[in-house]
This record gives structure tokens, C-alpha cells and sequence, in this order.
């Protein structure tokens, strides 16, 4: 389509989606087909083997895998499964799975996130390529769709050990656009002294409190790249394995003596993760303080009120990841308190 000087394409002609998108030759030696929330254990029996194969950072929950195919969300997704025709049942498994979501609330950007796996058994065969290049198909139609001009992103995240996706995602057209690095610190360790400003406190996380924690949420992050503002089923998705004794907000006493979020940290249990881990651990989501109380101590009161919980609940260790390229310098803030290094994920995309 031509344009004049200076005209803008719009993003449905920027981002040149297909009419339509084919899903995976059969010849794969696969018959595929959307999944649903009848699939939920089969996608689940599909990651535990793909887990021990990859031992990757995380892998989705069974609350996960049941929330992102319950048919009442509003995020936009589309999936396709891959099963095996055969005569026993290790055969007819599900043997592949890719996914394809928008979340909701986006402003700046819109972004289409793609998730997936092959079986350790099938891999080799092509499967993966041809699943990826109908997940790009899809994330190029849904941006199409989509009736906002803004700039907008295909994105996945990829462990730093998983050496062959990265490379089919680099032949897919994807660069590496940030990294994201795991940090944990056993619970047991020394912590420092996190003495808070006058005027706030420190409590648990409740129900009452969680919209306007999602909303400082929104405050505080900004600023940060690559966030958008979290609608309230994103914030409660991300979020769906919260453990509230471990969960942490700072409380600010205003001038009109009422008190309002200040910062917040959100830390799960994610409990089907412990054994592959080998121990017991609380994952903070989320940690961070609006702009008005920075330079308060309020992070580090909150993560040691949160390190402090843990121990008192027998737990193990404390983890949570950042972004190497933060310019606030949040990885070298969480190794004095104690953090360290434990991989390492990065974000692939197509820019459009």
C-alpha cells in the first residue's frame, strides 16, 4: 500500500498479518487442535516432562494452566495442541502445546506474548519451528485486530540454558531485547537492620488492601520499561498463588491522618515448584514503592519483613527476579541484601 511523505502506517498495516494461518502439517506426525479446560492435566502431565528434561527457572501451576483455559477471562488467547495417534496411552499424549495471549490494560504498547513446549520425545522432527511460525501467524492477526494505533510487540521469554529455542527464535526473526535475572538467598542467612522513615508501617497484605495496592502498583512501575498498567484480571492472574503472611505493604500516615499504600510486596507460594527446587521457597511477584516515598528505606523494610516471615514459617529461601538494565540498579540493591545470582531469563521479540 502506498503512502505519502510523512504518513504514518497504521498498526494493522504495519504488522502484515496472514489471512489465515495453518496450524502444523499432520505429517508432523501430530494431530492438532485449540485447547480447552478439558485439557488442563494433559497440559500439565505435558510440562512435568518437559521440566525434567529443561529444568527451566519456573513452569506454570495447575491454578496456571486452569486459570489462562477458563473460558470466562476477558485477555485474548488462542492455543493449539499437538497429540500423537497411537495405541497406548504414552503415545496419544499431548506431545506439544503453544499459546497465544494480549493481555488486557495495555496503554503505551500492545503486546502479544507467546508460550509453548515440545515433548523431549518429539523434538527434532520440525515440530517446534512449524508450531512457532503458527503462533507468530496468530500474534500478527490479533494485533491486526486490534483497533489502537500504538506501537506493539511479539514477545516470549526464554531460560539462559535453553540454548536450541534461543536459536529457533533468532531464525524466526526474534532478538534479545532485555534480560531478566533469578535471584534467591537462603532465609537463614544474616539480615540487615531496615528501619523505616516516621509516619510508616509495615502490615500484612489482605484482601481490603488489594485494588489499592494494584494501583500503587501501576504508580510506581511507570516508569519502569517495558510495564503497562495491570487491569484487575491480569493483577489477580499474576497473583493467584499470593500467600498473604508473606505478602507485605508499607502503610504511609497522611496529613489528613488517614494512611495510603505507599509499597507493596507480593510473594508467593509456589508450592508445586519445590521439588524440582530441592527446598522451599517464597517467590516475590512484585516489589515496589510510589515515587512520593522512594528514598525511605521502604524496600528494604519490606522485602526483610518478608525474609523474616518466611523463616518463621520454616521455609527456605526467598527468590524473585529483576531486570539487569534497570537503571535504579535493583539487582546490586537485592545482592547487599543478601540475593544472589541463579540464572537467568531473557525476552525475545519482534518489534513493530
Amino acid at each position: 500500500m502506498a503512502t505519502s511523505a510523512g504518513s504514518r502506517l497504521s498498526l494493522a498495516e504495519r504488522v502484515r498479518a496472514p489471512e489465515a494461518v495453518e496450524a502444523p502439517d499432520d505429517q508432523l506426525g501430530l494431530r492438532w487442535r485449540p485447547l480447552g479446560a478439558d485439557d488442563a492435566d494433559a497440559i500439565l502431565d505435558l510440562v512435568a516432562r518437559s521440566t525434567a528434561a529443561d529444568r527451566p527457572m519456573s513452569a506454570p501451576s495447575p491454578a496456571q494452566v486452569t486459570d489462562a483455559l477458563d473460558p470466562a477471562r476477558t485477555m485474548v488467547m488462542d492455543s493449539l495442541g499437538g497429540f500423537a495417534d497411537g495405541g497406548d496411552d504414552d503415545e496419544a499424549a499431548l506431545q506439544a502445546v503453544g499459546v497465544v495471549y494480549m493481555p488486557s490494560g495495555d496503554t503505551d504498547i500492545v503486546r502479544v506474548f507467546l508460550t509453548g513446549t515440545v515433548a523431549p520425545a518429539w523434538r527434532g522432527r520440525g515440530i517446534g519451528s512449524a508450531l512457532l511460525r503458527w503462533q507468530v501467524g496468530r500474534a500478527r492477526q490479533l494485533l491486526a485486530a486490534d483497533d489502537r494505533d500504538l506501537p506493539a510487540r511479539i514477545a516470549t521469554y526464554v531460560d539462559e540454558q535453553m540454548t536450541e529455542r534461543r536459536q529457533l527464535l533468532t531464525d524466526a526473526g526474534f532478538r534479545a531485547k532485555r534480560v531478566f535475572q533469578e535471584m534467591r538467598r537462603p532465609v537463614s542467612a544474616p539480615l540487615p537492620e531496615a528501619p523505616v522513615s516516621a509516619g510508616i508501617r509495615i502490615v500484612n497484605w489482605t484482601r481490603e488492601l488489594d485494588d489499592e495496592v494494584r494501583h500503587a502498583h501501576n504508580e510506581a512501575f511507570a516508569d519502569h520499561w517495558g510495564s503497562q498498567p495491570m487491569s484487575l484480571e491480569s493483577w489477580r492472574r499474576v497473583n493467584r498463588e499470593v500467600e498473604p503472611r508473606w505478602s507485605k505493604v508499607a502503610l504511609a500516615r497522611t496529613s489528613d491522618g488517614t494512611e495510603e499504600v505507599a509499597g507493596y510486596a507480593m510473594t508467593s507460594r509456589h508450592q508445586h515448584s519445590w521439588v524440582q527446587l530441592g527446598f522451599s521457597e517464597g517467590y516475590t511477584e512484585l516489589v515496589g514503592v510510589r515515587r512520593a516515598y522512594r528514598g525511605h528505606g521502604i524496600a528494604r523494610a519490606l522485602l526483610v519483613a518478608v525474609i523474616r516471615t518466611l523463616a518463621e514459617d520454616g521455609i527456605d529461601s526467598a527468590g524473585l527476579d529483576v531486570d539487569t538494565v534497570n537503571p535504579s540498579g535493583a539487582h546490586h540493591f537485592y545482592e547487599r541484601l543478601g540475593y544472589e545470582r541463579e540464572g537467568a531469563r531473557t525476552l525475545y521479540t519482534i518489534e513493530i
